[in-house]
């Protein structure tokens, strides 16, 4: 069986097996978006949790969800659709983000003009390091969707390397020394730059 395959098998196994994460992607699927995912730091945690074989989840700052739709780029309707999660689960960190609108609001966030992105999957592979480009959504039949445009290797890998699409080596080393990778997850590689 290729690797590739057997890796994205593994991470649908583990997304099925972890009931937060089922709920939300339950709850976001609600929304009815045209192209979404839950991606990033949650996908993150969920694998590097599994293979330090942690008893419980590892806190989240935010679980972000990723949406794609040229319709409405107001940062209001991410609000709104941030308020309708937190209705659903409250508790939950939601953090939502329609991608079609990303190049709007990015250099006053980080210092530099972004061009568009063409789809979700293109934004997932602009996110700041390959091991967290990586995002799940669930299918109509209720299958798992894995979204992994620079592969698993890294986020199986337990390899934290900047992705330069977007993020700036300043950006990246500042992710690093907020992130403590090292310290939540000992087994983890940083590669500097």
């Amino acid at each position: 069986m290729d690797r590739e395959v057997s890796l994205e098998q593994r991470l649908g196994m583990l997304v099925a097996a972890s009931p937060w994460f089922m709920n939300a992607l339950e709850a976001v699927q609600a929304l009815a978006l045209p192209d979404w995912c839950i991606g990033a730091g949650a996908v993150r945690n969920l694998v590097w949790d599994a293979l330090h074989e942690k008893a419980s989840p590892s806190p989240l700052s935010d679980v972000d969800v990723a949406y794609f739709d040229t319709s409405d780029l107001s940062t209001q309707r991410d609000h709104e659709l941030q308020s309708r999660l937190t209705d659903r689960c409250p508790g939950v960190p939601w953090e939502v983000t329609n991608q079609a609108g990303v190049h709007l609001w990015f250099e006053s966030c980080f210092g530099h003009a972004v061009d568009p992105l063409a789809s979700l999957a293109d934004a997932v592979a602009s996110w700041p390091e390959f091991a967290t480009s990586v995002g799940i959504s669930l299918n109509r039949d209720a299958s798992i969707r894995v979204i992994a445009p620079w592969s698993l290797d890294d986020l199986f890998g337990m390899v934290v390397r900047r992705n330069p699409a977007r993020v700036s080596m300043a950006t990246y080393r500042e992710r690093v020394a907020q992130k403590r990778y090292a310290e939540r997850w000992p087994n983890v590689r940083v590669v500097p730059c």
